[in-house]
């Protein structure tokens, strides 16, 4: 029997606040934002968080010690980037015939991994952007992760071109820049268009990220600064030399960043205005980076390869791709942070799921489109590389995408599955492995065979191949636990916004209570 009055715990219900120890959660509602009931607004925080809360809480991530998983999982994942750095410069004394590429594979691998990270970062623009301009209020428990990841996998993505060229310290070539030789970029070349595109989006991108983190860095900043006023100079011989010293550097550099904000009326002015506008620029990004990429295979004259299908066939799969690793990397995240499942509540679980579930169908229908145009088309050669796929000697590589990309989302029509996430993190691991796959079957199978059965080649990946990729998975990993350490996880302001109390409309009584 609930200790408030029946009419107390209506309105707390429909102003949208979570369950507390004196309130449990509604039979079959999780952990209570499960609402299924349109008349009841699903709480995005739990377990009835204040202000002070929410800034303790994200703030405490940043300033308590570590978790005791962390320095090892750090260890790993910087030993994986150290080796892959180490194959890196071997591949550049020695030269790219390390790899297993061939006369006919002269795409394969180091390409594959390229489109790989680029579509891993097109979640976090998603998240941010685009749900920013449609209002979506349940973004803001996982944007901010979903930005650096976007960040992160674009620094892995950039690292494949550099070193595909051979001449790596050649590669400045790649930007139209004036030039003694008076050698110039092909301007109609998708290549050249590549270079502006993921610059473009990798730079906007990073504003878009640090721009929302300004407010957070300035709360951390004053946090230290008035630690070390409260300690004072008698206090300060007694107490610890490190936590002073600790706090004086986040004081500095948490002061640097913040860039001089002081939560005045005229700066959070601005800095909607400016959000927003970076929300509109990113929008279009989001369709246009993949969507060049793309194009390198889709203007070129190969069987399997030039049809107008994959421009937006490639912006779905990134979509998909890169949701599935912001699950992959936040569900662990809930359960390895106290207080984390407050904030990333079953429903963000949910609403991401069913986001999976939609570009999964969508990427499933590019497939089956692709046979489709082949054979409508009546080219001969179109329909044996389709066919080459399914039944030829990677056939292995086309099923598993199938198996991961299109069969595994299909369990989330069932309510249950997209709500455990248990079954989203296998779900999302799957998908990861999948879109991988896909890239490879796209550009190993449809350049293998040529025209001649003479220049029929297998490609099989060297061990420098490999390493190189582990590599780039490592410093991704790296990046992220280094952001979940040292930098804000979540945007306080804006989850703060979407607590009850911060209505106009909530009674009095709901205020004090909070």
């Amino acid at each position: 029997m609930s200790s408030f009055s029946p009419d107390e715990l209506t309105a707390r219900r429909l102003a949208g606040q979570a369950p507390g120890p004196s309130m449990p959660p509604a039979p079959g509602t999780g952990d209570g934002s499960l609402v299924d009931d349109p008349a009841v607004r699903a709480p995005l925080v739990l377990n009835n968080r204040s202000f002070h809360d929410i800034t303790e809480i994200v703030c405490g991530y940043a300033e308590n010690k570590p978790p005791r998983w962390w320095l090892p999982a750090f260890l790993f994942a910087s030993s994986l980037a150290g080796f892959g750095g180490l194959m890196i410069l071997y591949l550049v004394i020695t030269g790219i015939g390390t790899w297993g590429l061939n006369n006919q594979v002269d795409w394969a691998w180091d390409i594959t991994n390229f489109v790989f990270w680029i579509g891993i970062g097109h979640a976090g623009t998603l998240i941010s952007a685009i749900l920013c301009l449609f209002k979506q209020k349940w973004r803001t428990a996982v944007n901010r992760a979903a930005e650096a990841m976007t960040i992160f996998a674009v620094i892995c993505a950039a690292t494949f071109p550099g070193i595909h060229i051979g001449r790596q310290w050649m590669a400045w070539f790649l930007a139209p820049l004036p030039n003694a030789n008076g050698i110039w970029p092909n301007f109609k070349s998708p290549l050249l268009w590549d270079v502006f595109a993921i610059s473009t989006y990798g730079t906007v991108s990073f504003l878009f990220w640090y721009m929302g983190m300004i407010p957070d860095f300035a709360t951390l900043r004053d946090r230290a600064d008035r630690r070390l006023r409260q300690l004072g100079d008698s206090a300060a011989r007694i107490a610890p030399f490190v936590p002073i010293r600790t706090d004086k550097a986040r004081a500095v550099i948490y002061g640097l960043l913040a860039v001089g904000w002081r939560f005045s009326s005229r700066h959070w002015h601005r800095y909607e205005a400016a959000y927003l506008v970076l929300a509109g620029i990113s929008t279009p990004l989001v369709l246009s980076v993949h969507s060049i990429v793309s194009m390198d295979f889709a203007t070129s004259i190969l069987p399997g390869w030039h049809t107008t299908i994959f421009p937006p066939y490639f912006v779905a799969g990134a979509i998909f791709g890169g949701f599935a690793m912001v699950l992959l990397l936040l569900i662990p995240c809930r359960v390895l942070y106290a207080h984390m499942k407050d904030l990333i509540t079953l429903r963000h679980l949910e609403n991401m799921a069913k986001i999976l579930l939609v570009t999964g169908m969508m990427v499933g229908f590019a497939y089956s489109m692709e046979f489709f145009i082949a054979w409508f088309g009546g080219n001969a050669f179109e329909v044996d590389v389709f066919l080459n796929r399914a039944f030829g000697p990677y056939w292995w590589a086309y099923w598993t995408m199938i198996s991961c990309n299109v069969i595994s989302p299909q369990v989330f029509w069932i309510k249950a599955m997209r709500r455990s996430p248990l079954v989203i993190f296998i779900v999302s691991f799957f998908i990861t492995i999948g879109m991988w796959f896909e890239r490879f079957v796209i550009i190993v199978s449809s350049l293998h065979r040529a025209f001649l059965p003479g220049e029929w080649h297998m490609f099989h990946p060297t061990f420098v191949d490999i390493m190189i990729f582990v590599g780039s998975c490592g410093i991704f990993l790296t990046l992220f636990l280094l952001f979940l350490r040292f930098l804000p996880v979540f945007p306080i302001a804006e989850i703060k916004a979407v607590l009850p109390q911060a209505s106009p409309h909530a009674d009095d009584h709901k205020k004090g209570a909070h």
